[in-house]
């Protein structure tokens, strides 16, 4: 089969699933999306679940390209303030171009509730998103024990759905409308300062792990 339309048939299936939701899910709707002729997508993916289970995998790679990208960016924060500029810029990318992956990401979510196969493709975007926040605090000199690492986490993919959502109220009221500060805040929740500087982090002084992509998507 041609590679380059499968990929184009993917990139608009991820489209189509952040536009029109999972019952929007069709193959009639990503042909028209791709611009191909109708029938395609059927010939590419022959049922729903080959649908959902080739946006699974593109979300996932799409994950892994961004990972690549921010460990090949440099060493990562390397205090307090680089991070909450890092986490705040993620926050920004969900809210904007990072928006369609993050939507069809939680679409995903709702469906690999009654499919476990689902849940297991997404698994390692999730989860991974714990071990790159671990490596981020390392970096930043911050003490990265996992119940810091799981607060951080949680915190940052409960912004999701809001930041998707956009209501001003709840924005406001999250904090949301101002990532910069939402991000010094989670990091003053979950890494108090212990004076003029930071504690050490956790492990030892030279152990750096790489960055990922923290916040899924």
């Amino acid at each position: 089969m041609n590679t380059d339309r499968r990929t184009r048939l993917r990139d608009a299936a991820i489209g189509v699933l952040a536009e029109a939701g999972g019952r929007g899910l069709t193959h009639r709707a990503v042909d028209a999306a791709a611009g191909v002729p109708q029938g395609t997508a059927k010939n590419y993916f022959p049922t729903r679940d080959a649908l959902l289970r080739t946006v699974a995998e593109r979300c996932l790679e799409r994950y892994r390209e961004v990972a690549d990208a921010l460990a090949g960016a440099g060493p990562g924060p390397t205090d307090r303030d680089q991070l909450a500029a890092l986490l705040a810029g993620l926050l920004r990318d969900v809210a904007g171009p990072g928006r369609a992956r993050t939507l069809a990401y939680l679409e995903l979510q709702a469906e690999s509730a009654r499919r476990p196969w689902l849940a297991a493709l997404l698994d390692p975007i999730g989860s991974g998103d714990f071990a790159a926040h671990a490596g981020l605090l390392r970096a930043a000199g911050l003490p990265a024990d996992p119940d810091r690492v799981r607060a951080l986490t949680v915190l940052m993919h409960g912004a999701l759905p809001h930041l998707l959502a956009g209501a001003p109220a709840t924005l406001a009221a999250a904090g949301l409308d101002d990532p910069d500060a939402f991000a010094r805040g989670v990091l003053a929740v979950v890494c108090p300062a212990e004076g003029p500087a930071d504690g050490p982090a956790d492990g030892p002084a030279d152990e750096r792990v790489e960055p990922g992509t923290a916040v899924t998507g």
